[in-house]
């Protein structure tokens, strides 16, 4: 099921499913590894697990910095706060990829950035905004396309946070979720060769993941609550 770890299906069966027989991650890995689950195997064995790291080579200034957070986006009281971070291209190719990922319900959004400009970039947001129209905050790093972060803000009714110099540890959620996004689109990839399409189809299954912080719920199911919970009267 999308990928999802044999623990983390089984946390959710025995959470979410009282109609079915209790399972373990143990026995699901056996299954995996018996001749009836040699191609869930061999599906698994293709999936990437490298990750990538990038230099900071220039200054950006009146940054609202992460200490100025408020205390409610460090507890993660709400939706609509969020951490934003680029996956690049290898040497020889073109493109990165914007990844927003909302702190409380962990849900990912994923746009492709090619050619790699300020406008583009702007345009990545501007798509994450309609379908994520709870955006509200945005941590990021100090990477030079933020440079006009005053305008990005104005643009688009958020408050934009920046993390420490060398510190990618201050926003560690979408640091976890680019680790994950790795295994699909591995380092030193060439973004451009990536179509919208595939994109999107990762972004729906990282919204689909099995998370234990949520109580084996999704995403996907935590978004979906808090916007069925605004629409009653």
């Amino acid at each position: 099921m999308d990928d999802q770890s044999p623990e983390l299906l089984s946390g959710r069966i025995n959470v979410l499913h009282k109609d079915i027989p209790r399972i373990s991650g143990r026995t699901i890995r056996k299954f995996i590894k018996s001749p009836y689950g040699r191609r869930i195997e061999a599906h698994r064995n293709r999936i990437h697990r490298r990750r990538g790291k990038r230099r900071l080579r220039f200054e950006i200034t009146d940054k609202r910095m992460i200490d100025k957070r408020p205390k409610y986006i460090k507890d993660r009281k709400r939706i609509g706060d969020t951490e934003g971070d680029f996956i690049v291209s290898g040497k020889t190719g073109a493109g990165m990829l914007l990844v927003v990922t909302d702190r409380k319900s962990r849900a990912p959004f994923l746009e492709k950035i090619c050619p790699v400009s300020i406008r583009t970039m702007e345009n990545g947001f501007r798509r994450i905004k309609r379908r994520f129209p709870e955006l509200k905050t945005v941590t990021l790093d100090n990477d030079i396309l933020f440079i006009h972060h005053k305008e990005l803000e104005r643009k688009f009714h958020i408050k934009i946070y920046f993390c420490h110099k060398h510190s990618p540890w201050e926003k560690p959620l979408v640091e976890n979720r680019n680790k994950l996004i790795r295994r699909y689109i591995p380092k030193g990839s060439d973004i451009s060769r990536y179509t919208r399409y595939y994109i999107q189809k990762l972004e729906a299954k990282l919204q689909r993941r099995i998370m234990k912080c949520l109580d084996y719920r999704l995403p996907k199911e935590i978004l979906e609550a808090h916007r069925r919970r605004k629409k009653k009267p």
